[in-house]
């Protein structure tokens, strides 16, 4: 009997995934377990698995669609099994921009599908046989509708991308002259149709077309510096006693695999709960106090930043808090972590010491109000108290506030305390 496979529901606020690329094609045999497509989501990618054994008898969207979630987006059966009736996608396609797998659709045919999406007062833009769903989709929520368009990708498909870049020429170009004071714009060449300056490539130079996953992580970042009073407090603290309980754990196999951001991690929630007013949310004017600490850590992985969630922080000790970050991370780097587990944190840590970097300025994730970023361990001078100077072993630490919740006083008081307990970890950091 042939099993309908659905686009999976990959969180409680996803509506809609990503189809990125078929792992498997029509007439391909398949087993219960074998990947058969890659999903995304605007923060992770999930390997979409196989449910039964067979035949992969059809697919009913294209790589690129953009498909609502508990839609059918393939079949699996056995060779020669009908699959008439299965799919019920008609509308789900058309918003995707998926061809009938099954038979070639006349011009006049898509024609009229995309008209449900795009207006027909747009017609070089509605006769886009290649027109990407994410471009469709950008045309219609902003009104954009060049007279044509070169697409970018593959086979010349019109992607998002392309009709962002040329609105934002357009609107660059329109600016009136006062929001263009003091700016050189370089020499350009005019692209035909485009109504706006292109900058001529560089000789040599190659495009690479940024993922979906990176131009999540470019909007987000543009929306927070955008619509918070960002601003940075630097301090550092003395991380003698960071370094000797680091060391001391190293000798004991259960703990040996807890590292100096486990430790300062742990310290940071210690001092959110001193300090509450930090771990807070802004958003629609108001804000929002949690008892909990549920503490986002930023994670470098092969698809850019992803910034998983502990949540209740304050009841675990520091060996629970420092395997569930290392078992988040393991799944952000695979790109099999939950969507559940990137949102929901009220308070966030970067960690870029470990780089050798030494002072930072790390972004706020809204609607959170603070964010702490950590730096590398130097030598510093310190003055004793007979007088004397010292070198000693210093942290940094940088954090950065939304200045329309927390002012500096707040902000200083909590490097103080966080400063307290990296300073006095032997006592606070105990197995």
């Amino acid at each position: 009997m042939a099993t309908p496979v659905e686009m999976p529901k990959l969180g409680n606020t996803v509506e809609e995934c990503l189809l990125a690329s078929w792992r498997k094609h029509k007439g391909d045999m398949v087993s219960t377990g074998d990947v058969i497509a890659e999903i995304e989501t605007d923060k992770t990618i999930f390997e979409l698995t196989a449910p039964v054994d067979g035949v992969l008898l059809e697919t009913f969207f294209e790589e690129g669609a953009l498909v609502p979630v508990f839609t059918v987006i393939c079949v699996i059966g056995s060779a020669g099994e009908s699959v008439e009736g299965l799919s019920r996608n008609d509308d789900a396609q058309a918003l995707a921009g998926a061809d009938d797998p099954g038979q070639a659709v006349p011009q006049e045919e898509r024609v009229t599908q995309l008209a449900r999406v795009v207006p027909v007062n747009a017609p070089a833009l509605t006769g886009q046989s290649r027109l990407s769903p994410r471009a469709r989709r950008f045309a219609r929520e902003h009104e954009f509708y060049p007279p044509s368009v070169e697409g970018s990708g593959p086979g010349g498909r019109v992607l998002e991308a392309d009709l962002r870049h040329l609105a934002h020429l357009s609107s660059r170009v329109s600016a009136p002259p006062e929001h263009q004071a003091g700016r050189s714009l370089p020499p350009t060449d005019a692209a035909p149709g485009t109504g706006g300056l292109v900058r001529p490539p560089t000789p040599g130079s190659s495009a690479v077309q940024m993922s979906s996953v990176r131009q999540k992580i470019a909007k987000r970042l543009r929306e927070s510096l955008t619509s918070t009073a960002q601003y940075t407090l630097n301090s550092s603290a003395n991380a003698g006693q960071l370094l000797a309980v680091r060391k001391k754990m190293k000798g004991s196999a259960s703990t040996a695999d807890i590292n100096i951001n486990d430790l300062v991690v742990f310290c940071t929630v210690r001092a959110l709960l001193e300090v509450p007013d930090l771990n807070v949310e802004f958003f629609d004017g108001v804000v929002h106090r949690s008892a909990e600490v549920h503490l986002a850590f930023a994670c470098d992985t092969d698809r850019g930043l992803v910034v998983p969630v502990v949540r209740d922080c304050q009841d675990l000790s520091l060996v629970g808090l420092a395997r569930r970050m290392k078992e988040l991370a393991t799944q952000a780097v695979q790109g099999s972590i939950a969507v559940d587990d990137l949102s929901g944190g009220t308070f966030t840590v970067s960690n870029l010491g470990s780089l050798g970097v030494e002072s930072f300025t790390p972004v706020l994730n809204p609607p959170q109000v603070a964010i702490l970023g950590v730096n590398a361990i130097l030598l510093k001078p310190t003055r004793k108290p007979d007088g004397n100077i010292e070198f000693v072993d210093s942290i940094g630490l940088s954090l950065t506030l939304d200045h329309q919740v927390i002012d500096g006083a707040p902000g200083a008081k909590f490097l103080k305390v966080i400063r307290d307990k990296i300073e006095h970890a032997e006592s606070l950091c105990t197995i």
